[in-house]
C-alpha cells in the first residue's frame, strides 16, 4: 500500500523509526576509567529510555519514541564493545592520554585540557579528544616544548596526572 494511503502520522513514524546508525569513529576507542563509567551511564540511560517507549500504548507513539533510544543503545553498545580503557598515566616528562596539559597560546591566553577518548571529550568543562588538533600536538611533549598550531604557537608549562 502507497503512504499515499495511509495517515499523515504514519509515514512520520515510518521516516523516524528508520534512523541511521549513529557515525562511529575510525579512531581507537581509546577511554578513561571515568569515560568508561560514563559509556556504561548512557547505556543504562538509553535501556530505561527505550524499555520505557515499550510501556506506550499508541503503537505510533511507541515507535516514535522507541526510535531515538534504540538508536542510543547500538552507539553505546558498540562504543562498549570497542572501548580500550588506558591505564591513567604516570606522571612522567611528556604529555601523555589522560594527562591534565596546562598551555600557553602566543596571544597570552593560558588553557588547562585533560586529554581523554572521544567520548568523553567536553572542552567548555576542560577536556579534549585525544584526536583533537590540540592533543595531537602536544601528546609526547615536555614542559618548555613550544609546538606550532595553525597559524599560532602553544608552550606546555606544566603536565599533571
Amino acid at each position: 500500500m502507497s503512504v499515499a494511503f495511509t495517515r499523515e502520522e504514519s509515514a512520520e513514524t515510518a521516516a523516524e523509526v528508520g534512523l541511521p546508525d549513529r557515525p562511529v569513529s575510525p579512531h581507537p576507542n581509546l577511554v578513561t576509567a571515568s569515560g568508561l563509567r560514563a559509556l556504561g551511564a548512557a547505556m543504562t540511560e538509553a535501556r530505561a529510555a527505550y524499555d520505557a517507549a515499550q510501556q506506550i500504548e499508541d503503537v505510533n507513539e511507541r515507535r516514535r519514541a522507541a526510535a531515538p533510544a534504540y538508536w542510543d543503545l547500538r552507539y553505546f553498545a558498540e562504543r562498549l564493545r570497542s572501548a580500550q580503557l588506558v591505564a591513567p598515566p604516570a606522571l612522567g616528562d611528556t604529555v601523555a592520554f589522560g594527562n591534565r596539559v596546562t598551555f600557553s597560546r602566543d596571544d597570552g591566553r593560558r588553557q588547562v585540557f585533560r586529554i581523554v577518548g572521544e567520548d568523553e571529550a567536553d572542552p567548555r568543562n576542560g577536556s579534549i579528544s585525544y584526536v583533537s588538533p590540540v592533543a595531537r600536538a602536544l601528546i609526547g611533549k615536555a614542559v618548555g616544548d613550544v609546538v606550532v598550531l595553525g597559524d599560532g604557537e602553544i608552550e606546555v608549562l606544566a603536565i599533571a596526572e
